[in-house]
């Protein structure tokens, strides 16, 4: 799951990133409600879910809320705020937070509160995405691959599981290293130059098993492709 903090508070942004990535999360730390806005307009399609703070410099989280529903979109969002008066409260969620916490708070609880709107958000989640013979099993984090009427179930890493699910998400086209690198490793983290190549190639063995190791087709100079007639 990919998520954007939008926190001017270093201690507190780094503590929270920290944390959320220690429990799998991809986490895109923006510092002020301007850039904040800016990472939600360019990969609005790859966040699962946004934690904002009320008080931030160049737009505020109230601000940003007004116009994410505004325009529709429907982002699970967090608010974190220091104020705790009860009109506050509701001022945040008219604005359209979905959920309030208010500073300070422990990691346990931001955590509890991120899976209690995972829960609420039935589309936040899918129960499956499938692409011919391949079916993503979200339950137990692997691929289930159908073979000759027969179903093998095959475990697959945090990042392997992200990696296959975008490619299966755009069945047919391609994406290149770039626009991966951003989806499944967080903006703000210096990865090595052949981190795509590598996950693909662990992707490939574990599909090799299966006789599938020819979906993911290499577009050589640009990216990767789930080419659905290879599957």
């Amino acid at each position: 799951m990919k998520i954007l903090l939008i926190e001017d508070e270093p201690d507190l942004g780094a503590l929270i990133q920290t944390s959320l990535s220690h429990h799998q999360y991809v986490v895109d730390w923006a510092q002020d409600g301007k850039t904040g806005w800016e990472y939600l307009t360019d990969n609005r399609s790859t966040y699962s879910l946004a934690i904002i703070d009320w008080m931030l410099p160049k737009m505020s989280g109230i601000e940003i809320c007004q116009r994410l529903r505004a325009e529709k979109y429907t982002l699970p969002i967090l608010m974190l705020t220091a104020r705790d008066r009860m009109e506050d409260k509701i001022t945040g969620l008219d604005a359209g937070a979905d959920d309030y916490l208010v500073k300070p708070f422990g990691m346990e609880e931001l955590l509890a509160r991120l899976r209690a709107l995972q829960r609420r958000a039935p589309t936040f989640q899918p129960e499956r995405l499938q692409l011919g013979n391949l079916r993503l099993d979200y339950g137990n984090n692997a691929i289930v691959i159908t073979t000759v009427g027969k179903e093998q179930s095959v475990s697959l890493t945090a990042k392997e599981f992200q990696l296959l699910e975008y490619l299966m998400q755009h069945p047919d086209r391609t994406l290149t290293h770039d626009q991966i690198r951003n989806r499944i490793w967080a903006l703000d983290t210096e990865s090595a130059s052949n981190v795509v190549a590598a996950q693909i190639r662990l992707l490939r063995k574990k599909l090799a098993e299966f006789g599938c190791e020819e979906a993911i087709e290499t577009v050589r100079g640009f990216g990767y492709r789930l080419n659905s007639a290879r599957k």
